[in-house]
């Protein structure tokens, strides 16, 4: 294999986006099979030694034969496009019809195989991506326990945030971000139902964009709940998020929500990546709700993202809320709670019957069975969920799902930004992500500087349905202003 002085490079492999990373694979710079080779020298030295971040759960033994293949195909024919050759993860909740698992990090699923590629998955490796290994989450989407730890998982055990283990690394697509950060791979793919790709991007420096539900097919993604789910791109660029999205977009039969983004969504989201996007935006902030209750360091944070806002010519518009669920102590869990038990069920229902468990119940009296290793927080919310019909006819379910997209769309983030004509919304981290969640509306996060003590702070933008273009124009814009990403420094 011949060395490139460019992987020695550190800063080079911290700066470069996929477009510098082609570039030098056309070159003859570089190729994918050294790339890989860099990153799978990473998760060994800093996944479960160095500073034990614990973010790759299973890697693709054939991930090496993977990339020299698609090296051969480039000589012979040339790249497919620009994931060619490309180092991806993706969350244990994706299936993947390989050498490895899909277990959603539950020990109940600890020998899934699953029998086909999920759509994104198949997308992807069309598109010439390696798939280099599957990453930690919280266990079951974080839908399992009150009490679960972001991070944490009884299959994989506990993620770390590269940037000082003291810090909440966020989740539930923990293992996803936090890999990114550590450069285990060029990029990963998360999943959200609320905050579940902009908590853990933010709390680890990396860029995440959640998609409107319906741009991205889920089938092949083990569910928490249909109304909220959806995958998404995570890197540590808004250039290489934008291009991960593009790869993942289009209609699918097997999941019907994604005939709405028919002439709505893009597969080249880099088109949209415009460092001028700032100049004549009109950003909606609500200080009162959002900012001045943060602490200090993350509050200063984002007050000095305003103000570089303001100077590349955004207009900072003030409000009073987004929505009524902001004041509303009826808002609730619901939809989640009464889906979760339907959609997780159908899922199950169709795996091999070697496994252990074909429904919910299954999966609550197999940790009852191996308590030791599997309720280290308890299950108390797969209990809760087990008690409903499963059916989802229960009066509360379908008051409290019409409820949602009235107060989060119609009378929430469609009617402020219409009366205010906003191009986005902006939160600290993820905290705004709930009400954007129950709308199905899109959501980018990008990194925001840290607190003194250290600890990231991501720059979240949140639009209406399928403006994710003018989302990636204004995170790009900001990036390009501000330039915070930085690598964590990791110790031996």
């Amino acid at each position: 294999m011949r060395e490139s002085f460019k992987l020695r490079n550190e800063d080079w492999l911290e700066r470069a986006t996929i477009f510098d990373i082609q570039k030098a694979m056309n070159n003859g710079d570089l190729t994918s099979l050294q790339l890989v080779s860099r990153c799978l020298e990473y998760i060994a030295k800093q996944n479960h030694a160095g500073m034990n971040i614990n973010a790759v759960l299973e890697v693709n033994p054939d991930a090496l034969q993977i990339a020299e293949t698609l090296d051969a195909e480039r000589k012979l024919r040339g790249m497919r496009g620009l994931l060619h050759g490309i180092p991806v993860l993706l969350k244990d909740n994706v299936e993947t019809a390989d050498r490895m698992h899909t277990s959603a990090g539950s020990l109940t699923l600890a020998d899934h195989y699953a029998r086909e590629d999920a759509t994104i998955v198949h997308k992807l490796r069309q598109a010439g991506a390696v798939i280099i290994g599957k990453t930690n989450m919280t266990e079951w989407a974080n839908f399992m326990s009150m009490k679960m730890e972001n991070g944490y998982s009884s299959r994989g055990g506990q993620v770390l945030n590269p940037y000082g283990s003291q810090f909440d690394v966020g989740g539930s697509s923990s293992g996803s971000a936090a890999a990114i950060a550590a450069h285990f791979a060029t990029l990963a793919v998360g999943t959200e139902t609320s905050g579940s790709i902009l908590s853990p991007s933010s709390q680890n420096n990396v860029v995440g964009i959640k998609p409107t539900v319906g741009l991205v097919s889920r089938e092949g993604i083990i569910p928490l709940a249909h109304s909220q789910d959806t995958a998404g791109p995570i890197a540590r660029t808004v250039t290489d998020a934008a291009i991960l999205l593009g790869a993942m977009t289009g209609q699918d039969d097997k999941d019907m929500i994604t005939h709405t983004s028919r002439e709505r969504s893009f597969q080249d989201f880099t088109t949209y990546l415009n460092p001028y996007a700032l100049h004549g935006a009109r950003i909606g902030v609500c200080r009162t709700l959002y900012l001045n209750g943060l602490p200090e360091g993350q509050r200063a944070v984002m007050e000095k993202a305003i103000e570089d806002m303001k100077e590349a010519g955004a207009t900072i518009i003030e409000l009073e809320s987004i929505s009524p669920m902001e004041m509303d102590t009826k808002w609730d869990y619901n939809v989640l709670l009464y889906e979760f038990k339907s959609d997780l069920n159908a899922y199950l229902n169709k795996l091999h019957p070697s496994l252990p468990v074909h429904s919910l119940a299954d999966v609550i009296r197999f940790n009852e069975e191996h308590e030791d290793k599997a309720l280290k927080y308890g299950q108390d919310i797969l209990i809760q969920a087990e008690e409903t019909s499963g059916t989802v006819t229960e009066p509360a379910y379908i008051e409290s799902r019409l409820r949602d997209l009235q107060l989060s769309r119609t009378r929430g983030i469609d009617v402020v930004m219409e009366e205010h004509q906003l191009s986005a919304l902006l939160f600290p981290n993820s905290n705004g992500a709930g009400i954007p969640a129950k709308a199905g509306y899109p959501s980018i996060t990008v990194p925001g500087g840290f607190t003194p003590e250290g600890e990231p702070v991501g720059v979240t933008f949140t639009s209406q349905a399928y403006k994710e273009s003018t989302l990636i124009s204004l995170g790009y814009a900001y990036e390009q202003l501000t330039k915070h990403r930085k690598a964590p420094e990791f110790k031996a």
